[in-house]
């Protein structure tokens, strides 16, 4: 997989959030300042070379739709991440998050307990 311009993000995101949709609901789902049509258009013709989005044709528009899933993404990017920076440790994230962003005890054992709880799901 591949790692997402922050202007390919922007544009998926959207995609993640309408499911599906034409151009013009893409758009009016873009904040302001909106970018120009053409370059939306063409962010998301990228986007289907780079296979995470996909179209339906009706007449001479296009319904594009993920290919991609959030989730799927969100895993390799933050694995991606977390290596990058981390060399692959959650605990020298955790260290870093505790140092930079003043983590309180409390914070520390609710993660704990939500990795617990996701380490062993319901059946």
């Amino acid at each position: 997989m591949k790692e997402l311009t922050s202007a390919e993000e922007q544009i998926m995101q959207v995609i993640w959030k309408l499911e599906k949709g034409f151009l013009k609901d893409i758009m009016d789902a873009l904040p302001e300042p909106k970018p120009a049509y053409t370059t939306v258009a063409t962010v998301i013709r990228i986007l289907e070379r780079k296979k995470f989005v996909s179209h339906r044709t009706y007449g001479k528009t296009h319904e594009y739709h993920p290919l991609v899933a959030k989730k799927e993404y969100s895993r390799f990017y933050f694995g991606k991440f977390l290596q990058n920076y981390f060399g692959g440790s959650f605990a020298g994230l955790l260290s870093f998050f505790s140092k930079e962003h003043d983590l309180s005890l409390q914070d520390m054992e609710a993660l704990l307990k939500q990795m617990k709880t996701n380490e062993n799901p319901p059946d």
